[in-house]
């Protein structure tokens, strides 16, 4: 089973190019977001509940962090966080009849961006070997977040 530290290391290796790394740490997130904004437009089935915030998104969103958390607490931790935010505004935009519309835009306009960015490195995109590296980008971008505020993982 590989560790926090390996897919770190080896999701790294495709992303060493400064513009490339600015591209991903933009556009992972925003991906991210417009994955549970897709997930949020999915039908809820009368299983969920009487609560509306109970929806694919959050079971979508409770998976990943499950699997963060096997990780690495700390990452577990800023994911939370981000992905709380990322529901709150899913949330809002849903109320608005808008989220579905700007997650499409949000998902294509950034994926565009993280292919060009692999065309700069040279390499392909870590996702491509491995699907679980779509789980593993978000966790790179955090790991440079906290580096800026002087948290080591």
């Amino acid at each position: 089973m590989r560790t926090f530290s390996d897919w770190m290391e080896e999701y790294g290796v495709s992303h060493q190019n400064p513009t490339n790394q600015i591209i991903h740490k933009i556009c992972v997130p925003l991906i991210m977001f417009s994955v549970i904004g897709f997930f949020w437009c999915i039908p809820r089935p009368a299983f969920f509940g009487p609560i509306h915030l109970i929806n694919w998104a959050t079971v979508f969103v409770g998976l990943c962090l499950l699997f963060y958390l096997s990780l690495n607490f700390l990452m577990f931790g800023g994911m939370f966080i981000m992905t709380f935010f990322m529901i709150g505004i899913c949330h809002q935009l849903q109320m608005r009849g808008i989220l579905l519309p700007v997650s499409a835009v949000i998902f294509v306009i950034s994926w565009i961006f993280q292919f060009y960015g692999h065309k700069i490195e040279g390499q392909k995109p870590s996702f491509l070997k491995d699907l679980v590296f779509l789980l593993i980008g978000p966790l790179w971008v955090l790991r440079f977040f906290y580096a800026k505020m002087g948290i080591k993982v």
